[in-house]
């Protein structure tokens, strides 16, 4: 299945039609490469990366590997306690998702569901998913249970739908800067060169952003 869309730039590869609004452009070193903000998430079948920064957040890293499909998102909080739970009898992909790019998938249960299903979608076999997540960093220290509600929240997550995770970098008290390549299933932890203080006060400001505003507001983006 050939990916839909127009390129932005004449030397990037093709992207499936919903995802026309993410940032994407080539970068010098590896090439083509798409940027999610909070509250995004990226599914690809090409030669490309996906990169994101990480402070309290997770990110998980999910493909199938014989299919040639995967893709990251990058959600700040674990639940939207205003949605009503999923039915755990209901398989993932009879689930009904959010609006594919919309802003409740700054919540895990949401950016999770649509993520994977998105794979599905496109191609994926649920039992062939490898699954690797990535954040959940305590980078404010008056509100350190953040990053730790949202790494016990995927892992319970994945544990449910039974998913197994193969490889993790979660906890400690630096931002992370990811790269994620689904073909490859490579990914890549580097710590950006901002100090921990700047990266906890810009994600306080994006948390305060996230209680004022309602679900369906633009993302604010955290680095």
């Amino acid at each position: 299945m050939k990916p839909l869309g127009t390129n932005r730039r004449r030397d990037l590869p093709g992207c499936y039609s919903e995802f026309r609004t993410i940032d994407r452009y080539i970068d010098h070193k590896l090439g083509a490469t798409a940027k999610i903000l909070p509250g995004e998430y990226y599914v690809t079948e090409s030669e490309e990366w996906i990169t994101t920064v990480l402070g309290s957040c997770i990110s998980a890293c999910i493909r199938d590997p014989r299919a040639g499909i995967g893709g990251m998102n990058h959600f700040m909080l674990p639940l939207d306690k205003t949605a009503p739970p999923a039915d755990p009898s209901t398989p993932l992909s009879r689930r009904t998702p959010t609006d594919l790019l919309s802003g409740a998938n700054r919540y895990g249960n949401f950016a999770m569901e649509n993520l994977i299903n998105t794979i599905l979608k496109h191609g994926g076999r649920r039992h062939a998913l490898e699954v690797k997540i990535v954040g959940g960093g305590n980078v404010l220290d008056y509100m350190n249970d953040i990053g730790s509600n949202n790494i016990v929240f995927v892992r319970n997550y994945l544990e449910t739908e039974g998913f197994e995770i193969v490889g993790q970098d979660v906890g400690g008290s630096s931002p992370r800067r990811v790269l994620y390549h689904p073909i490859t299933g490579v990914v890549r932890v580097r710590k950006p060169r901002e100090t921990q203080r700047d990266t906890a006060a810009r994600e306080q400001q994006m948390i305060q952003s996230f209680e004022q505003k309602p679900v369906e507001a633009g993302e604010v983006e955290l680095f």
